[in-house]
């Protein structure tokens, strides 16, 4: 029997959840899904300039789950923009961080929680 999924740390969903061309009709042929925690890794690698390890450490999985994740997402952002086609975030293994600065060393759940 496999070893159960581990939910992912992120630490907040995406303002938008969907992305794309704007003059292409939205239809079930055109639309790529990235899932919550493969946006989590774009931003914390790509945007927040972190290591995969860092990565790791703050999503609560290991690096080599990170760089399977990070690998899904950079080729799901590629086939969007390459194609022309629309990306949606949704779905995935996660729970939203609620450490509010605890253990959250990106410090945007610190930054979410004042903003409300």
């Amino acid at each position: 029997m496999p070893r159960p999924k581990k939910c992912r740390k992120v630490c907040c969903l995406p303002k938008r959840d969907t992305y794309g061309p704007l003059n292409v009709p939205i239809n079930d042929d055109c639309i790529i899904t990235m899932t919550v925690d493969e946006y989590e890794t774009i931003r914390l690698i790509d945007l927040e300039g972190f290591t995969q390890e860092e990565c790791a450490n703050q999503m609560d999985i290991a690096r080599t789950t990170v760089q399977g994740i990070y690998n899904y997402a950079r080729r799901k952002l590629a086939e969007s923009l390459v194609n022309g086609k629309v990306l949606r975030i949704e779905g995935g293994d996660y729970k939203i961080c609620n450490d509010f600065g605890k253990s959250c060393s990106c410090g945007k759940c610190c930054r979410d929680q004042n903003e409300k």
